[in-house]
């Protein structure tokens, strides 16, 4: 039987990409993510790997981007001021659909803000962050363990759809130490990108029948293919055709919400029987989880619901909440960004109460609990 070691959140970060076979790193450090660039410098030379500390933010996320087009895969990770400069690459990723990791461990902000204490306020950011329409998938941990596990699902979700997905954990899970079982090759599955057939006829955005995402061959290695921030055809060059950009930016669409059973996932406790139900992610949840077991002894009738996928939201369990529950309070690091969307999907079926604050003070289960008993009085 594997031995438990003890690890903090952003090392298991950097476990979870290499067991899913990230082999280039770029960045630039950051607090409270700086871990993440330090061990990744110091574990890819072993598994035959690249580590590049660049200048800046921009070039980190844009040499991970060009890596991952030559067929490697990878990551970069950051926080507030540095995911702000990151937003243009993020969407060009989007735009020519490469595989990508993106890992922003929240602090307070705006600016430079407190940048050693925990936040959760760059959630809309992450959904919204660069110009234009384009689908993302964002998730977000509540453990060491998960962050590990998370790691890796992001990186499959990421080659199976061909986008940039976004890992949104934040300090105190960055730095929180925890006992850890690390699985052992082959104990979790590992997805990797469709590669054309030797002698295709290849069209680098064209999808196969029966297929979700255009087949992706590492750049330079037997195809030639044109590749465009620009709206472009199934060719990859260029074209101002509004038809072909109705339908690029459809597809794109296509391949995220026709496929949410898939990518969302979520965890329910104590929902059976809930008359008030807190919808939560990330270390928020450790607070919100005690106060209920404490709430239950005393009679009360309440549960969780604990999106760990946030973009695109599981916005069909939400909804189905507000057709059984009497009342839903969101709580999280933030002013309220989630209950916006929690607020949407409930369409004013049942009230939605907010719970948060941005000042890097975590909530307390004692907080939520007083909450709890306020609404159900």
């Amino acid at each position: 039987m594997s031995k438990a070691v003890l690890m903090q959140g952003n090392w298991a970060c950097v476990e979870g990409a290499l067991y899913a076979g990230m082999r280039f790193y770029s960045g630039y450090p950051i607090t409270p993510s700086t871990e993440i660039a330090e061990l990744s410098a110091q574990k890819l030379p072993l598994y035959g790997g690249k580590f590049i500390q660049m200048e800046d933010e921009i070039s980190g996320i844009a040499a991970a981007i060009g890596a991952s087009i030559s067929g490697t895969k990878s990551m970069t990770a950051t926080s507030g001021p540095g995911f702000s400069l990151k937003q243009e690459n993020i969407g060009y990723a989007a735009m020519t659909e490469v595989p990508l990791v993106i890992v922003n461990v929240m602090r307070v902000g705006p600016s430079t803000g407190l940048p050693t204490a925990s936040s959760q306020a760059d959630i809309m950011q992450a959904r919204f962050g660069s110009h234009g329409d384009y689908p993302i998938i964002a998730v977000s941990p509540n453990s060491v363990t998960e962050t590990f596990t998370l790691t890796v699902r992001a990186f499959n979700l990421a080659e199976k759809y061909r986008t940039p997905v976004m890992f949104l954990t934040d300090e105190t899970i960055g730095h929180a130490r925890e006992p850890i079982v690390l699985p052992k090759p082959g104990e979790l599955p590992i997805y990797d990108r469709v590669q054309p057939a030797d002698g295709e006829e290849y069209m680098p955005f064209r999808v196969e029948p029966g297929e979700i995402v255009p087949r992706m061959p590492a750049y330079g290695r037997g195809f030639r293919y044109n590749m465009s921030g620009l709206f472009h055809t199934e060719t990859g060059f260029p074209s101002n055709s509004p038809e072909n950009a109705q339908a690029q930016i459809d597809r794109m669409f296509a391949k995220i919400y026709d496929n949410v059973d898939d990518i969302v996932t979520y965890e329910e406790f104590e929902l059976d029987d809930a008359e008030l139900v807190f919808v939560t992610y990330g270390s928020t949840s450790r607070s919100v989880i005690p106060a209920i077991k404490s709430l239950r002894k005393q009679g009360y009738k309440v549960g969780m619901f604990r999106a760990i996928t946030l973009w695109p939201s599981p916005a069909k369990q939400i909804e189905a909440l507000a057709e059984r529950v009497k009342h839903i309070v969101v709580a999280e690091m933030n002013r309220g960004q989630y209950l916006q969307e929690v607020a949407r999907l409930v369409k004013g079926k049942v009230p939605v109460t907010h719970i948060g604050r941005a000042n890097s003070e975590i909530l307390l289960p004692s907080e939520i609990e007083a909450l709890a008993k306020e609404v159900l009085s």
